[in-house]
């Protein structure tokens, strides 16, 4: 008997090559934060309660999308406040689970009102009427030289008339402090990386704009920022790899514990890891 792999690290065939394992910013960021919780979410596959700040991501995500399928003159305030009400049905018939997020429909209702309250900061950011994205919800990926596939979704490509790329990312939340900046373009970084590997371009702008707060945080990446993202997210996989041959996935305490999910499983709170799955060899 083995411990069993998670899908992160199963081999699996990508344009030919037999690429060794995959990895997504969300879980590069995962094992950053917290190797236990890399492998509760990727490993053994724990359920995970929906919190009302997660799920209102999700729908704002989804109105911005619908905004831009909108022609130009139509991507108002007052359209984007009549998609939410829809996005949010959406999200409801997909994620079952989300309904007992509110104790009442007067709370569900206040809910929804801050959803469209952080959807009105986006107006005062960008002039959607004046956009015409490349592209949105992109799926991106790339095999590294080591064969480590990289891969995610992006929110918004834009591109120039002269060419130049800019990579977008709507967060909901408010901005980090500068401390935490590096950690937040980190994903940015990280999709900058697999868009020059596969268009041979480096984007021009990473932007990330923050709803919660009414910040918009920019950085121009350069060959050597890339480079130095691509020896982070092998240090990173090498790091994963190792924690799966030892079984050691220790925790990491640290403020973001009030938000996990798995703290039911985490020494620091007093509980016990569950035994690894096992899989024959």
């Amino acid at each position: 008997m083995s411990t069993t792999s998670p899908a992160d690290l199963v081999s699996t065939p990508v344009d030919g090559v037999n690429v060794l394992g995959a990895l997504s910013p969300s879980r590069a960021s995962d094992f950053m934060t917290c190797p236990l919780m890399y492998r509760l979410r990727s490993i053994d596959k724990l359920p995970e309660e929906p919190s009302v700040d997660a799920v209102r991501g999700t729908v704002v995500h989804r109105v911005l999308e619908q905004l831009f399928d909108l022609p130009a003159p139509e991507r108002t305030p007052e359209r984007a406040d009549a998609l939410v009400s829809p996005s949010w049905d959406e999200v409801r018939a997909g994620e079952k689970d989300v309904d007992g997020l509110f104790e009442s429909e007067a709370a569900a209702a206040t809910w929804l009102e801050s959803c469209r309250t952080v959807l009105s900061k986006y107006f005062d950011l960008e002039d959607p009427t004046r956009l015409e994205p490349a592209e949105r919800e992109l799926y991106v990926e790339s095999v590294l030289e080591s064969k480590l596939l990289l891969r995610g979704f992006v929110d918004r490509i834009d591109v120039a008339p002269d060419g130049s790329v800019r990579v977008v990312d709507y967060k909901s939340g408010r901005a980090p402090g500068e401390m935490f900046e590096a950690k937040a373009l980190f994903q940015l970084k990280f999709y900058a990386l697999v868009w020059w590997k596969t268009r041979g371009v480096i984007p021009a702008m990473l932007q990330l704009i923050y709803l919660g707060s009414g910040d918009v945080l920019r950085y121009q990446p350069d060959e050597a920022d890339l480079r130095a993202t691509e020896r982070k997210i092998e240090a990173i996989w090498k790091a994963i790899q190792a924690a799966q041959a030892s079984g050691d996935w220790r925790h990491s305490p640290s403020r973001l514990c009030s938000w996990c999910s798995y703290q039911e499983f985490c020494p620091e709170f007093g509980g016990t890891p569950p035994a690894l799955p096992s899989v024959e060899e």
